[in-house]
């Protein structure tokens, strides 16, 4: 048992972080979901203009991540960064336990690792795609372990670096500020309680603020070389999410809160939910040594829960914001001894049953050759048929299905909520269909009335003038072909046999 223990300790967190990475491998295998082939599609045609981020295709996120995509899929095609992403999350693992070290011990450091390998590899959030959420973890946790380190050592390096790494964050996605909004309360915190002098807060905060800087400002020099106009790049990056956000609160969607009911399920069946209640209930066991701590624990997990609720859409990747603060959480208390020790731990535990559980579950239904692989399969229909020069425009949202079929759209919008947002009527789509640009096919996954009454009878009446029904989508949805165009029907496409001919 002497020999043991040290073996354990040393081999805990790289095993654990090897097992993170591990369990993300099987996405190699699945289909890219609508997101992560939008982001690739719109980095493959990227060409700035004046009035336009990315050229032809508009999406509401930062140049990083696009340029990110870019690069991936130019050194090892569409699912390079699937690979990216299991290497993130073993990143993850162990920056957890270097930050449950340093305000803990290794017993902490352990569970720490534990949960976050538990939560990166859970099919309830999303244990194969890879998007900003994700891509943005290791800087937000790495700002908080550099902020840290910055006030326990009074360094203005260290402090210029955790603002560089929180700076990093946003650029993945716009809301992952909480590398800023930790190092921002450990700070102010700290002066209140009298733990550091006036002059040492304004030096970190100098620091921490010029290296926060830097991100943005290489943003605003690429945009200015690259000629495109800034407010566009404001527009992009967040005026966009404004008016967003008005379209979502304007629009009474039972999708909408159903995904919030499953969301706030997974808060509880992936345990992340249970980390932060068990923190709150047991703030007594730790806020007497370490309230800074504790408050700027807090105040992350405060501000990362109001950024997921404005989000508006509830998609089950905002729980990975939570997961900086759930780290704090667990380092602080699952090393202690005692009932509260032993609570954490036991919900870590809890974490990683479920986790292990939700993945034995979907290995069953890959196994039993019922997954769903979306909308691919009916992509992969259209390709077989298309002849050189098709095009393909795909109303709801679905760019899966778009990056199927190989075929460029002619309409700028790849998403649903951009679309809503900015052609709410349908005027700029109608437009297109009647237009020599027409696209060849028009993929029909939703009710044209679904968003807009009016703009949907108008766009169905523009379909059937000019459009013939040439097949139906998996799971609903009809296939239109432009009229004079003649092409195979698409053959049954569906494992499922959910897509009868027309």
């Amino acid at each position: 048992m002497t020999l043991a223990t040290p073996t354990l300790t040393r081999w805990a967190v790289p095993l654990t972080a090897l097992v993170a990475f591990l369990l993300r491998l099987p996405g190699l295998g699945t289909a890219l979901s609508p997101d992560e082939a939008g982001f690739l599609m719109v980095a493959r045609t990227w060409v700035p203009e004046p009035g336009s981020v990315y050229g032809h295709y508009f999406v509401d996120r930062p140049p990083q991540i696009i340029a990110t995509f870019k690069v991936a899929d130019a050194i090892g095609g569409p699912y390079a960064l699937r690979l990216v992403g299991a290497l993130v999350c073993a990143a993850l693992v162990l920056l957890a336990a270097r930050i449950a070290l340093v305000i803990a011990d290794e017993r902490a450091a352990r569970w720490t690792a534990v949960v976050v390998a538990a939560l990166t590899s859970s099919t309830m959030i999303n244990a194969d795609g890879v998007k900003g959420e994700l891509l943005s973890l290791p800087f937000v946790l790495g700002a908080c372990l550099l902020a840290i380190l910055a006030l326990q050592r009074q360094s203005m390096p260290l402090a210029a670096l955790a603002g560089l790494s929180a700076g990093v964050a946003p650029g993945f996605k716009q809301n992952m500020l909480g590398g800023l909004v930790f190092a921002a309360a450990l700070l102010l915190l700290s002066l209140a309680t009298k733990q550091i002098s006036a002059r040492t807060f304004a030096r970190l905060s100098v620091a921490g603020l010029a290296g926060a800087a830097v991100p943005a400002a290489l943003m605003i020099g690429w945009a200015l070389q690259s000629g495109v106009q800034l407010d566009t790049l404001w527009y992009a990056i967040y005026g966009f999410r404004s008016d967003a956000g008005a379209e979502l609160a304007s629009a009474s969607s039972g999708a909408n809160a159903q995904r919030a009911v499953i969301l706030l399920l997974a808060a509880l069946g992936t345990g992340i939910l249970l980390v932060m209640g068990t923190f709150v209930v047991l703030l007594r066991k730790v806020w007497r040594s370490q309230q800074v701590l504790v408050g700027a624990t807090l105040a992350l997990f405060l501000f990362d829960a109001v950024a997921l609720v404005l989000g508006g859409s509830f998609w089950l990747d905002y729980l990975f914001g939570l997961l900086p603060a759930a780290v704090l959480a667990t380092a602080m208390l699952a090393g202690l001894s005692g009932r509260g020790g032993r609570a954490m731990r036991v919900v870590v535990g809890f974490a990683a049953i479920s986790s292990v559980a939700s993945i034995a579950t979907v290995g069953v239904v890959t196994a039993t050759g019922t997954a769903s692989r979306g909308q691919a399969d009916t992509g992969e229909a259209i390709a077989a048929v298309a002849e050189p020069g098709d095009t393909v425009t795909v109303l709801g949202g679905r760019a899966d299905l778009q990056l199927a079929t190989g075929r460029e759209s002619p309409y700028r919008h790849l998403w649903s909520l951009p679309m809503r947002t900015l052609d709410p009527e349908y005027v700029e789509l109608r437009d297109l269909l009647t237009s020599p640009e027409a696209p060849t096919w028009f993929v029909q996954l939703v009710p044209t009335g679904l968003w807009s009454e009016d703009g949907g009878a108008e766009l169905l009446e523009v379909l059937r003038e000019r459009y013939d029904a040439h097949g139906y989508g998996c799971h609903g949805g009809i296939i239109w072909l432009r009229d004079g165009v003649e092409r195979d029907l698409p053959e049954d496409h569906c494992p499922d046999g959910s897509a009868p001919h027309a």
